[in-house]
């Protein structure tokens, strides 16, 4: 049973730094924007399995640091909890929904309807690019 809740900032962070960035400290996961977003846990029999973090500019949302656990990927949750906070933007008004997608996760957000904007950029030695879901049109 997989449950999906708003947590506080710091619970992203040993998941985060575990998936995402493993040669990292913990405490380099802390980022000055989380004490102004939301955040959100999937939980699997009471574990945290996965966590993202998502940011509002007026009707923009950009979603950071998409984390599931490696004992956990490729068994829906990680599609799951992108639904979540699609809908959950849609519900605070969202007209676009972004991020910042590695190279190595195209593939997964193409499939739920985010598009390639051809905006590319190289940091910490990963390549991104910016893909987007538009929402509704102003």
């Amino acid at each position: 049973m997989l449950q999906i809740e708003q947590i506080r900032p710091e619970l992203t962070w040993r998941l985060r730094q575990r998936v995402l960035y493993p040669a990292n400290k913990l405490y380099e996961m802390e980022i000055e924007e989380d004490n102004h977003g939301y955040h959100f846990g999937a939980f699997s029999n009471n574990e945290l399995v996965a966590v993202v973090s998502l940011f509002q500019k007026g009707k923009d949302f950009q979603f950071r640091k998409f984390a599931v656990d490696t004992t956990a990927q490729n068994i829906g949750i990680g599609k799951m909890l992108l639904k979540y906070i699609v809908d959950f933007a849609i519900a605070e008004g969202a007209e676009r929904i972004w991020c910042n997608a590695r190279n190595t996760a195209i593939g997964f957000y193409s499939k739920y309807g985010f598009v390639q904007t051809g905006t590319t950029f190289s940091k910490n030695g990963f390549d991104y690019e910016v893909m987007e879901k538009i929402i509704s049109e102003s």
